[in-house]
């Protein structure tokens, strides 16, 4: 038929002669003209077409065919369809076709249908003219597009699929970013419920240079939400209850959406108990009476309040709760000064470190109890109306210095632990509560200790004596060296006044040098001691003999002398000879002269010249 239309027109303008009559005024339009039109007898020469019907016959085809201009976007009826093909009827001169795989969107697509289409190409091989409306959809769309966007208009998308940060979105044919930011005004937790859905957007950004279109799905309801928030917020007052549901949950608190406003429950406002985060108490997208407990001027900031709604757990305490009680609770907090146990829901106590223990010595409560421990305890103080409680847990055993005189009299030895240091001595702990002091003079025998920590160090096991017990003051003194015999009352004997040692020179000091005798015996040498025989003084790591010529046993002071050794001998020799001159002189009666001379000779030698 198409061929025949295109075929009339050609073959009627060709024949069409001077000579043709004229012919009365055409009131039929083309399509009936053809329609009516003799082929048979036009071909055999039978009836001839004048000029006037020709030229109106040509002007109708003008006024009412399509002309098939490439990339024109016009508007064609669906006349029949394939399982593969569409074909659409233009009003040109013959119909087209168009893929049904370009009609996906649009699955109840039927005969009769109108749908816009570009004309891509004017004749294929075949010579049948060849539609497009997806390229008609995407011209069209640009242009609705940007009418949207400049009048505000709403329009439908079909949401495709996610991608990243938020969704893909076909509107008018176009693929448009819907950011999940702007899906709605909640967080959107689940992405996947919206894939495949058709929703009503609003146009609120399109990039000209690169295609790219921006929609908000939140858009659309934020101004219903506004007038909404405007009205709640009018009404509200401080003590307030409102239904909320949680749209929120961070370490802080809770946020609740009160239909279009948004109130802030801080975690301390969730439960009279303590707990560690929000999500212990609430759920998302669980609905909650709450009291608004406080808001700015503006009403912009609202603080809500879920524990105001129940009674104070301080309130439901019973009466018959006093001190002296024992309870028993859970730590729920611990600090350096003390742990705090939760006796009942929202009732705390406070075991401050020195009820811990017995003990004097003052450690960490970390050092007893841990957060969730199970722990029995008394009850020390008990304040109702500033709603505080002390307890203790020391007072449910026996103080250890009840019966201190029988376990720890003085004299007796004991071991104990190294629990810390001082500049004067160091604290030792019998057992949990009893701890006494070890002066540092009281460490050792023999050595010379600065600080305790030269000796030993925290956790060491040392065997102590009780010297000194103060009852009332609760206070022990105690010695470590007393646990053993002071070696000094044997060296007494072993280094007396004028024993000779021999030893090496260990350190040349100021004015003078050192010699260790033993471990615990380290001699003073004087300069003027360290003189040898023939004049030369001894240097370190030179051995020779040393004779004692100073021993304190109190303050373990002993001196020394090498030059002593060797003046002795010499006296010895000089007071041998003297005997032997004396004799030799009564045997031979020397002149006076004589003898003067020899005890001269002999007192220069003593005096140490040559």
């Amino acid at each position: 038929m198409a061929e025949k239309k295109e075929k009339a027109v050609e073959v009627i303008a060709e024949t069409v002669t001077e000579s043709t009559p004229v012919v009365t005024e055409v009131k039929v339009n083309p399509e009936q003209f053809l329609k009516d039109f003799n082929w048979h007898n036009y071909e055999e020469g039978i009836d001839p077409v004048d000029d006037k019907q020709l030229e109106e016959f040509e002007k109708l085809v003008s006024e009412n065919f399509v002309d098939t201009l490439d990339d024109e976007v016009v508007e064609g009826t669906v006349i029949h369809m394939t399982d593969r093909d569409v074909i659409i009827d233009i009003n040109a001169k013959s119909e087209g076709v168009i893929s049904l795989n370009e009609f996906r969107y649009n699955p109840e697509l039927k005969i009769g249908d109108k749908v816009e289409v570009l004309i891509d190409v004017r004749e294929d091989a075949t010579g049948q003219l060849v539609l497009s409306h997806r390229k008609a959809r995407v011209i069209k769309a640009w242009d609705r597009v940007n009418n949207a966007h400049d009048t505000g208009e709403i329009v439908n998308g079909f949401v495709k699929c996610r991608t990243k940060g938020g969704m893909i979105v076909d509107v008018f044919g176009i693929e448009a970013f819907l950011p999940g930011s702007q899906i709605d005004v909640k967080p959107i937790r689940d992405y996947d419920q919206y894939v495949n859905k058709t929703m009503e957007f609003k146009v609120v950004k399109i990039n000209h240079e690169f295609k790219n279109v921006v929609v908000s799905h939140k858009a659309l309801i934020e101004a219903d939400i506004e007038i909404q928030k405007k009205e709640i917020i009018s009404q509200l007052e401080k003590g307030q209850v409102l239904e909320g549901t949680v749209k929120n949950i961070t370490s802080y608190g809770v946020f609740m959406d009160l239909g279009g406003v948004d109130g802030l429950i801080h975690i301390t406002d969730l439960s009279w108990s303590r707990i560690n985060h929000p999500s212990e108490i609430v759920e998302l997208d669980a609905k909650l009476n709450v009291v608004i407990l406080d808001f700015d001027e503006n009403k912009s900031r609202i603080q809500l309040g879920l524990k105001q709604l129940s009674k104070h757990p301080w309130d439901a305490l019973g009466e018959d709760v006093k001190v002296g009680d024992e309870v028993e609770g859970k730590v729920v907090v611990i600090a350096d000064y003390g742990a705090f146990i939760e006796v009942v829901d929202g009732v705390e106590g406070l075991i401050h470190v020195s009820e811990m223990s017995w003990s004097t010595h003052l450690r960490s409560a970390q050092d007893f109890v841990t957060v969730g421990d199970k722990v029995k305890a008394q009850i020390l103080t008990l304040d109702r109306e500033d709603r505080k409680m002390s307890l203790g847990i020391k007072q449910l055993s026996q103080d250890p210095w009840t019966d201190i005189t029988k376990k720890y009299p003085v004299g007796s030895k004991h071991s104990g632990v190294v629990r810390n240091f001082t500049n004067f001595g160091v604290f030792v702990e019998l057992e949990e509560g009893i701890d006494g002091l070890i002066y540092i003079s009281d460490l050792s025998w023999t050595k010379k200790i600065k600080h305790p920590s030269e000796f030993c160090a925290v956790g060491d096991t040392l065997d102590v004596v009780v010297l000194e017990l103060d009852v009332e003051g609760r206070k022990l003194s105690l010695g470590h060296k007393q646990t053993t015999d002071n070696p000094w009352d044997k060296y007494e004997k072993d280094f007396a006044l004028n024993t000779t040692h021999k030893a090496e020179i260990s350190e040349i000091v100021d004015k003078g040098a050192t010699v260790e005798f033993n471990e615990d015996i380290v001699a003073f040498i004087p300069s003027r001691h360290l003189e040898k025989e023939d004049g030369k003084k001894l240097k370190k790591g030179e051995e020779a003999e040393f004779k004692i010529i100073e021993f304190n046993k109190e303050f373990k002071r002993v001196v020394a002398s090498h030059t002593a050794v060797f003046r002795e001998e010499e006296i010895k020799n000089v007071k041998a000879a003297a005997k032997k001159a004396e004799a030799q002189a009564a045997e031979a009666k020397p002149t006076l002269g004589d003898a003067n001379d020899a005890l001269q000779a002999l007192k220069d030698k003593m005096d140490g010249k040559k």
